[in-house]
């Protein structure tokens, strides 16, 4: 999608109503919803200006988070790594927010929300998504917040994530690359089963399936909806890039990563799973037996326990790999 086709979506009236003192922070055109984990869309937002992502306040947010909420390398990457370990930039965290413009890296802040100033955004934001969109959102949960800060150029690799995504551009400018997460050639389901499973690696990006792909160009005061598995890749602008990723899961993504689980199982003994999706009873079948089996593991795990106490378990959540 080119730059004077976004600006013909964004100049439509839904896209541009008065401003008030009360105005929301995200605007999504009624025609949008309908497409909410379907296919891509851009909306407006009202963060561009946001003191929350100027350089000096995340530099202190950096500081409070813990390290294993920042992730940093270098921006020069091909547009598939593939296995290929991420290079780093050899600076550090402090150096790299510092020198930005001219370090040619790539950063992202995790989970924010542990910052409370930026927990009430993401609740605002995440609120706003969930009233837009009605009631194709069941069951919202897990909300997570990421700041991308990226350098001139830089290049996101092709990958996928596991969540709900709206990518709001704060400052400078990307293009995004997405492609149609139902397209089975770019990513089949014995794909989706390894990836569900855990086993969440950069994508390889076949250079004749490059042209499938919509680009949509962000600037500030505009951002991208993703939906759940949608592969894609990003180029920066010529200018520092900071971005905010407002992120959920739902019960039908919940669910779809499960069905995908249970067939990554399944063809390791030697069947070949019906996707999910293509039959209602096989889905809810899987399903009820293997909610049948956990509370079963649940129940004997409290046996074995002297005090008959459950054990909370979180999983490991992926997040953004990049």
């Amino acid at each position: 999608m080119t730059s004077l086709q976004n600006a013909q979506i964004l100049s439509r009236p839904e896209y541009n109503s008065p401003v008030t003192e009360t105005e929301t922070l995200i605007d999504i055109a009624p025609s949008a919803g309908g497409l909410f984990d379907r296919k891509p869309f851009l909306v407006r937002h009202h963060l561009d200006n946001h003191p929350l992502f100027g350089l000096s306040r995340l530099m202190q947010l950096a500081q409070y988070l813990p390290r294993e909420c920042i992730e940093y390398n270098a921006g020069d990457l091909p547009v598939s790594l593939g296995d290929s370990p991420t290079p780093g930039n050899g600076l550090s965290v402090e150096e790299t927010l510092r020198r930005i413009r001219d370090c040619r890296s790539w950063m992202v802040l995790k989970n924010v929300e542990r910052d409370t100033e930026y927990a009430k955004l993401l609740e605002q934001c995440l609120d706003e998504v969930s009233m837009a969109v009605g009631g194709r959102i069941a069951n919202m949960r897990q909300q997570e917040g990421f700041i991308f800060v990226s350098s001139p150029g830089s290049i996101t690799p092709y990958h996928m994530d596991p969540e709900h995504n709206f990518l709001l551009q704060i400052s400078g400018s990307k293009t995004v690359a997405i492609f149609d997460p139902a397209d089975r050639e770019l990513i089949p389901h014995e794909t989706l089963e390894r990836f569900h499973s855990g086993f969440r690696r950069k994508l390889i990006l076949e250079e004749s399936h490059r042209g499938r792909a919509r680009e949509f160009r962000l600037e500030p005061g505009t951002g991208l909806h993703f939906p759940v598995t949608a592969p894609h890749w990003v180029r920066n602008g010529d200018d520092v890039s900071v971005s905010f990723s407002i992120t959920f899961r739902s019960r039908s993504c919940d669910r779809r990563e499960t069905l995908y689980r249970i067939n990554a199982s399944l063809r390791k003994i030697g069947i070949s799973p019906v996707a999910p999706g293509q039959s209602a009873w096989r889905d809810g079948f899987k399903l009820g037996i293997h909610g049948m089996t956990r509370s079963v593991k649940r129940a004997l795990r409290r046996a074995r326990r002297p005090d008959g106490a459950s054990v909370s378990r979180r999983g490991a959540r992926y997040g953004n790999q990049f």
